[in-house]
């Protein structure tokens, strides 16, 4: 998972300094985690992410933020706790997600969110 700085947040998700708009500039619909090292729910959290990019692999991108170093990008989407989820379909607007989620709630949500069913079973 690769942990977005404000460059490459807006090279891999959006150019948020080249207009109002929305405009998501991915190929694939991507889920980007907001958190901090010392935040012991991100850290619970950091496992579950990695068995969701198993199970979904070229399906979609799984990206970090860390809340400390580009506070800027935590405002932009109004985050006030951590973890928190962003789920960003390819067309259509990002949804926001608060807390702590297990996979089986990742996997709800891709479905909702992304209409996607997982390629590889979850060993958990």
């Amino acid at each position: 998972m690769e942990v977005l700085n404000a460059e490459t947040f807006k090279s891999k998700i959006c150019d948020y300094e080249a207009g109002k708009e929305w405009a998501f500039v991915g190929k694939r619909p991507a889920i980007v985690d907001f958190y901090a090292d010392w935040c012991g729910p991100c850290r619970a959290l950091a496992p579950v992410l990695e068995d969701v990019q198993k199970a979904y692999a070229g399906q979609i991108d799984i990206y970090k933020v860390d809340t400390e170093a580009t506070p800027e990008l935590a405002a932009m989407f109004g985050v006030r706790g951590i973890p928190a989820i962003l789920f960003i379909p390819v067309n259509g607007e990002p949804a926001m997600s608060a807390g702590f989620m297990p996979k089986d709630g990742f996997d709800r949500a891709i479905a909702d969110i992304f209409k996607l069913k997982p390629r590889v079973q979850s060993t958990n």
